[in-house]
């Protein structure tokens, strides 16, 4: 079992794709990294998915991040060859930046304490818990790595 479907009481259960949802992917706080701006996690997360520049440049500039999910998910498009490899590291960055670009953003992270984020996707067996909730929620766990890294980046500043 790769997620203990008896979660805790106090989970924190969090949607990837709600734009309301501060620590989504959806949520609407351009960032800073490769050298370009992407308007939300989920277009850096899409963009990084590929190595043509010109299709990565077509994602970050989509209208919405639905438009940059899409372009991200289509099937005649040749993923980088690292792509299972990287993809939690992509996200991590991703979500790590944005946290140190949004003080605000890093806040309501922190806030969550020691508490266990929950992707709450009920057909997406990777990034969330899945119907069943024996999905790997690999969301939630990058959003408990980037919370431990601002606590102990706090801790050392003082």
């Amino acid at each position: 079992m790769l997620f203990p479907p008896d979660q805790p009481e106090d989970a924190v259960f969090l949607s990837r794709s709600n734009p309301d949802e501060l620590l989504g992917c959806f949520s609407p706080y351009a960032f800073e990294l490769e050298g370009k701006s992407w308007p939300t996690v989920e277009h850096y997360y899409q963009g990084m998915k590929f190595t043509d520049d010109e299709y990565q440049e077509k994602i970050r500039q989509a209208a919405t991040p639905k438009l940059a999910r899409s372009l991200g998910r289509k099937k005649s498009r040749k993923l980088r060859a690292d792509w299972k490899k990287v993809r939690e590291v992509v996200m991590t960055r991703a979500i790590y930046i944005r946290c140190k670009t949004y003080p605000h953003i890093a806040d309501a992270l922190l806030a969550t304490g020691s508490r266990m984020l929950i992707e709450s996707n009920n057909y997406d067996y990777f990034w969330g818990c899945g119907r069943d909730k024996r999905g790997q929620n690999a969301f939630g766990k990058v959003l408990m790595k980037v919370r431990n890294k601002l606590q102990e980046e706090a801790k050392a500043e003082g």
